[in-house]
C-alpha cells in the first residue's frame, strides 16, 4: 500500500483514462503534490467501512484474509486493530469524517448478536463514527428498534435480559452517538420517510470559514422483502430517482460537494486495491447518477474495490466498496475549491487500507471486544430450560423427526405471540396462526434447523442459551400470513418433484402438532395428497377456506422451493428465529419430544411405492476450518457457483 502521506492524483491525462466503463485504479499519476502542500484547496478526508455485521473480534476462516495487488494476501479484522488504523489515518487531518453505508449491526457473531447488538454500537461509538446509512440488516428487527433503541437507547421487555445490558464501563446501553439516515426507506401506509434522507457537514475552510458537504443515503432496494429484514409495513423507493432528487435539493441549498453513501453494491474483481469489469446495481446507478454527486460509496455486496468511474458528463468520480466484517477502511480524499466549495475532481483520490493485525491494537477497543467475548461465553453457558430427551434431525421413512416437529411447534407458538414495544405498527391485524410448517430439507438453500438438541446428561438435561441459539435460526423472522386451503394442499404436494433419471425427490415439510396428513406412496407427483386426508385441529382441510399460517419468511417467499405460498395476504411479522426460539424454550421451561405420527404413508408396501429421496446437502465450509454464518450458507447455496454478486436470469441476486 502507498504511504498515506503521499497521494497520487489524477491529472487530465489520468482522468481521461478513466472514461472507460470498466474502471481503473483510483490513484494513478505522480504529478500531484502532497496534501499538506496544497494550501489553496480545502482538504477533506472521508473514511468509511461497511457491513461490519457485529464482528468485533474479526470474522472467522476465509473472511479473515483479503487479497490486494499482485495477489498479496493480508490477515485482517477486529475493531481493536481498526481503531488503531483509524487513528493513524486521521492523524494531522483537519477535516476527517468517518461514516458507513450500512449493515454495521445485526450479524452472526454471538458476542454481539446475543446482546441485542448493543456491543457493536459501543464499539462504533468508541471509534468515533460520525454517521451511517441504514442497510437492510439495520431493519432486521424493526424500524422502531433502529430508531428508538439503537439510536435513542429506549429499553424493551426485560432490562438486562433482552436489552439494556451493562457495557464495558458498567453503564446501561444509551444508544448510538451517531445518527442513521435513509432517503428511500418509507412507511408503506403513509409514504413518509423512516429516517432523514441526507445530512450536511460543515468542514473547516480556514480563516473562520466553513464549507458544506452533503451526504445522501440509500438503503438497498427491496429491503422490506428480503428474508431477514422482511417488513410488510415498509417500502423502498427507487434508488436512482431518489439519489438524483436529493442531489438537486442539496444543490438548491448551496451545497456544491455531494457524496452518495448507498447500501447497495457491485462486484469488481478480487483485488481490493483496484477494480475491474464491474457489474451490479450500484455500478449501473453510478453510470447514471447526477453529475452533481462527487463520490459513490457502496456496501451490501461484501466486495472490495476502488476505482474511478465516469459520471454522465464523462468526469471521473470514486466508486468504492470496503469489503465486509471490518476487513478494510476506505479513504477518499476530496479537494474543495475554497470559494465555491466544489470538488476539484482531478485531485480526488481513493484507496482501500487493509485492517491488518500487525499493529498495536487500540487499548479501549481491545477492552470492549474482550469484555463482550467474556460475557458472550458466560451467556452461552446460562440455563434457559430443560429437556427430557434428545431432539434429532434423523428422519423416519415419511420425513418426520423429533427436531423437525419441535421446530414446527415453535413456529406455531411464535406465530401466536402478541406484538411487543419494539415491533413496527402492523398494516394488518395480528391474527394468531392456526398451523405452522417448516422446511426441514428444502429443495433450495439450507434448513432453519442448524443442529440437533442433544440432552446433556452431565447437566441433567439443562438447555443452555448457546445450545438453543445454535440449533435453530438464520436471523429471519417467523411470519403469519393468510393462505387458502388450496395453497396448503399444493405446498404439501410440492414436497415431491421428479429428479434426473426418473427419480423422485423428497423435500419434507414438518407440520405443527395440530396437523395430520396422509400421502399416497404410489401417487404421481402433484397427486399424492387427498385434501380429505389432511386435518387441522381434527377438521379436514377446506380448499376454499382461508387459514392463518406461520412459517419462516424465506419459506413464504419461495426461497425454500415452495412456490405454493406465494400470493399470501395479510402478512404480520414476528420475532427473529433464534431470538424467538430462545423465548420459546424459556416459556415452555421443559422440552419433551412429541411422538412421531403427524405424517403417514398410504400404500407404502404396494409394489412401486416410493416415498422419495431426500437430497443430502454437502456442508458448506470455508477453505480453512471455521463456521460460515448460516445466512451466508443459504445465500451461497442458492447462488449459481456460490459467487458473490452473481447475475441471475431476472437481474442481480442479493448477496446479503
Amino acid at each position: 500500500m502507498r504511504d498515506i502521506g503521499r497521494r497520487s492524483f489524477f491529472t487530465a491525462a489520468g482522468a481521461l483514462a478513466t472514461a472507460s466503463a470498466i474502471g481503473s485504479n483510483a490513484y494513478a499519476t505522480g504529478h500531484a503534490r502532497d496534501a499538506a502542500t496544497a494550501d489553496e484547496y480545502v482538504d477533506v478526508q472521508l473514511l468509511n467501512i461497511t457491513d461490519l455485521h457485529g464482528y468485533l473480534q474479526g470474522a472467522p476462516g476465509a473472511h479473515s484474509r483479503i487479497t490486494g495487488a499482485g495477489g498479496k494476501t493480508y490477515t485482517v479484522g477486529g475493531v481493536a486493530y481498526m481503531a488503531a488504523h483509524l487513528e493513524r489515518l486521521r492523524d494531522g487531518r483537519r477535516n476527517s469524517l468517518f461514516f458507513a453505508p450500512g449493515d454495521l449491526f445485526s450479524g452472526w457473531e454471538f458476542d454481539a448478536a446475543s446482546f441485542a447488538d448493543e456491543p457493536t454500537i459501543e464499539a462504533l461509538n468508541a471509534m468515533g463514527l460520525d454517521f451511517a446509512s441504514a442497510g437492510n440488516h439495520e431493519f432486521d428487527k424493526s424500524a422502531t428498534f433502529l430508531t428508538t433503541h439503537m439510536a435513542d437507547g429506549d429499553s424493551f421487555p426485560v432490562i438486562g435480559r433482552d436489552d439494556d445490558f451493562k457495557d464495558s464501563t458498567g453503564r446501561r446501553f444509551r444508544g448510538a452517538n451517531f445518527p442513521y439516515y435513509s432517503a428511500n426507506m418509507v412507511w408503506h401506509a403513509t409514504g413518509k420517510r423512516v429516517l432523514a434522507p441526507y445530512n450536511i457537514v460543515q468542514v473547516d475552510a480556514g480563516g473562520g470559514r466553513r464549507l458544506p458537504i452533503g451526504f445522501i443515503h440509500l438503503t438497498a432496494i427491496g429491503t422490506e422483502s428480503f428474508p431477514g429484514s422482511y417488513q410488510p409495513g415498509l417500502r423502498t423507493l427507487d434508488e436512482l430517482e431518489t439519489a438524483n432528487r436529493c442531489a438537486a435539493e442539496l444543490k438548491s441549498r448551496g451545497v456544491n460537494a455531494i457524496v452518495l453513501s448507498m447500501h447497495d453494491g457491485a462486484v469488481a474483481g478480487s483485488d481490493f486495491s483496484s477494480g475491474k469489469n464491474p457489474s451490479g446495481p450500484a455500478y449501473e446507478l453510478a453510470l447514471r447518477a447526477s453529475p452533481d454527486i462527487d463520490a459513490i460509496v457502496t456496501g451490501h455486496w461484501h466486495c472490495a474495490f476502488t476505482m474511478m468511474l465516469p459520471d454522465p458528463d464523462g468526469t471521473p468520480r470514486p466508486f468504492v466498496e470496503a469489503g465486509c466484517y471490518g476487513q478494510l477502511v476506505n479513504e477518499i480524499n476530496l479537494r474543495l475549491d475554497p470559494d465555491t466549495g466544489s470538488v476539484i475532481r482531478e485531485l480526488t483520490t481513493s484507496v482501500n487500507h487493509p485492517n491488518t493485525r500487525d499493529v498495536t491494537p487500540d487499548p479501549e477497543l481491545k477492552s470492549i471486544a474482550s469484555y463482550w467475548a467474556d460475557r458472550g461465553s458466560r451467556r452461552a453457558r446460562s440455563r434457559i430450560g430443560t429437556q427430557s430427551a434428545s431432539f434429532t434431525r434423523q428422519r423416519n421413512a415419511v420425513g418426520e423427526s423429533t427436531m423437525g416437529n419441535l421446530v414446527a411447534d415453535w413456529a406455531l407458538w411464535a406465530g401466536r405471540q402478541p406484538h411487543g414495544p419494539m415491533d413496527d405498527p402492523a398494516d394488518h391485524p395480528n391474527i394468531p396462526a392456526q398451523l405452522a410448517v417448516i422446511a426441514v430439507a428444502p429443495r433450495v438453500g439450507q434448513a432453519v434447523i442448524a443442529g440437533d438438541l442433544i440432552r446433556d446428561e452431565e447437566l441433567d438435561g439443562d438447555v443452555t442459551f448457546g445450545k438453543a441459539w445454535n440449533s435453530v435460526g438464520f436471523g429471519d423472522p417467523i411470519m403469519t400470513v393468510t393462505v387458502t386451503g388450496r395453497q396448503i394442499h399444493d405446498a404439501l404436494e410440492e414436497q415431491w418433484a421428479p429428479t434426473a433419471g426418473g427419480g423422485l425427490g423428497f423435500s419434507p415439510l414438518a407440520v405443527s402438532a395440530n396437523v395430520r396428513y396422509t400421502f399416497d406412496a404410489t401417487g404421481k407427483v402433484g397427486r399424492r395428497i387427498d385434501p380429505a386426508e389432511v386435518f387441522i385441529d381434527d377438521a379436514p382441510l377446506d380448499l376454499r377456506r382461508s387459514y392463518r399460517l406461520a412459517a419462516p419468511s424465506y419459506t413464504l417467499i419461495n426461497q425454500d422451493g415452495f412456490s405454493a405460498f406465494t400470493g399470501f395476504t395479510a402478512p404480520v411479522r414476528h420475532t427473529r428465529d433464534f431470538e424467538s426460539f430462545i423465548a420459546f424454550v424459556r416459556a415452555k421451561k421443559r422440552l419433551v419430544p412429541a411422538p412421531l405420527g403427524r405424517v403417514r404413508a398410504r400404500n407404502a408396501d404396494v409394489p412401486g411405492a416410493r416415498t422419495g429421496t431426500v437430497t443430502q446437502r454437502q456442508q458448506l465450509l470455508p477453505a480453512d476450518p471455521g463456521v460460515v454464518p448460516r445466512p451466508e450458507v443459504a445465500l451461497r447455496s442458492a447462488r449459481p457457483g456460490g459467487a458473490e454478486g452473481q447475475r441471475a436470469p431476472g437481474g442481480f441476486r442479493v448477496p446479503c
